[in-house]
């Protein structure tokens, strides 16, 4: 049986991978671990030269890239709306997004948001690559928690059928904007 202990990394695609790094330790103060490169792939032995360099996304997560120079020119998919692909990292509280919010603003970052999602709070922001970033806090109580996640087969399975979205779960925003 396989035991996942936590995520290791998630790779990415970036353009340059020395003005990635910088970008990621100026505006998310994310540390450089690891920087890797050869002239071979080493699974498939393919001659394909790269860089790839590991980033401390806090807590044992690691955010990676791939600087691909024989490549074409990377793009994103274009099939899919930008706001779905995104990577997202967790922040301690509403304080503390409001302050990476005015921060990244100050750097000339737009920022959108911040977002209800009725159990987190983000923000959203795109890299020097154009991967889009989201900066969340989680909001929701554990009773919140424990509902979603004895609705979610439910809204799968009926989103399987119909492809309209299930209102299992619809208390959410409407909370939200009773609170407000």
């Amino acid at each position: 049986m396989i035991n996942i202990k936590q995520m290791h990394h998630v790779a990415y695609r970036c353009k340059d991978a020395k003005e990635t790094v910088n970008w990621y330790q100026e505006h998310l103060n994310m540390e450089l671990l690891v920087a890797i490169s050869e002239d071979l792939v080493p699974s498939t032995k393919a001659p394909d030269p790269y860089m790839h360099v590991f980033l401390d996304a806090g807590m044992g997560n690691i955010l990676a890239f791939f600087e691909l120079p024989t490549q074409p020119e990377m793009s994103r998919d274009l099939n899919t709306p930008e706001w779905v692909q995104h990577i997202a990292f967790e922040i301690e509280d509403r304080a503390a997004l409001v302050a990476a919010k005015a921060e990244l603003e100050a750097k000339g970052i737009d920022v959108l948001g911040i977002t209800s999602h009725g159990i987190i709070y983000s923000i959203y922001f795109f890299d020097l690559n154009g991967h889009r970033l989201e900066l969340t806090y989680r909001s929701g109580t554990d009773q919140q928690l424990k509902e979603l996640k004895k609705v979610a087969p439910a809204m799968i399975e009926e989103w399987s059928i119909t492809k309209r979205a299930p209102q299992h779960a619809k208390w959410l925003h409407e909370e939200e904007f009773n609170n407000q």
